[in-house]
């Protein structure tokens, strides 16, 4: 046995990171595994919306404070409220348009005239008081542990995305744009905001190439099923 711990050496050091730093981020070779988990959880909504948490890069709090009036079927974009921005725009790409045309449109109960009306909340519950899912952690937990990959957390998932948007070189204005971060100086000089049909070609892009990656197999040009009105 060798005398000292091998991760106490300067140059182990250097190779393995400080101690304690998690790396939370998905690699290219677990995105398999790591879909396969998640759409095997019982709940729906909660498998589309961990889902779209990936896709979007999007802060865990902004994708699940969605409301159905922030999707914009018809010109593909969606309406992200950020903390950063106040409003951003990005596309709504192929696959996540499959996950929500498949989630319920549910109705909860106006509690000042008993009267159903629409849920506004695109990740809903019937559960919730506010009928707005709450932070799937302890789901998307469970999914991790059963595809090997624990201490991948929600907000691990916004980490992901970047660097799994590096394979495809994308510009990292582009990324940044996306995911609502302030642009870097030193990282694009010449900042610009970019249409949304100019984000929609990289975004598609990534998407395929996420999917591709995970091994699942999506016609990018079917459309999109219908929506189920159901009550609670």
């Amino acid at each position: 046995l060798p005398a000292k711990n091998p991760a106490k050496t300067k140059k182990a050091r250097e190779a393995l990171g400080k101690a304690g730093t998690k790396k939370d981020v998905l690699q290219k070779g677990q995105l398999a595994a790591w879909f396969a988990a998640v759409q095997q959880l019982q709940n729906p909504v909660i498998a589309a919306c961990i889902q779209m948490m990936l896709l979007t890069g999007a802060r865990p709090g902004e994708v699940l404070a969605l409301r159905w009036e922030d999707v914009n079927t018809k010109w593909k974009g969606i309406s992200i409220r950020d903390k950063v921005e106040g409003t951003r725009e990005i596309p709504a790409t192929p696959y996540m348009l499959h996950l929500l045309a498949a989630l319920p449109r549910r109705t909860i109960t106006e509690p000042k005239t008993g009267r159903q009306i629409a849920n506004p909340w695109v990740f809903s519950s019937p559960t919730s008081a506010t009928g707005c899912l709450t932070e799937p952690n302890n789901p998307h937990t469970r999914a991790c542990k059963a595809a090997g990959l624990e201490g991948l957390t929600l907000h691990g998932l916004r980490r992901s995305f970047k660097s799994l948007t590096e394979w495809l070189e994308v510009p990292v204005g582009v990324v940044a744009q996306i995911q609502g971060h302030k642009p870097s100086a030193t990282a694009e000089k010449h900042y610009t905001v970019r249409p949304l049909e100019l984000l929609r070609l990289h975004h598609e892009r990534i998407e395929a190439w996420i999917l591709e990656q995970a091994g699942i197999v999506f016609d990018a040009k079917a459309t999109p099923g219908g929506l189920r009105v159901v009550g609670g």
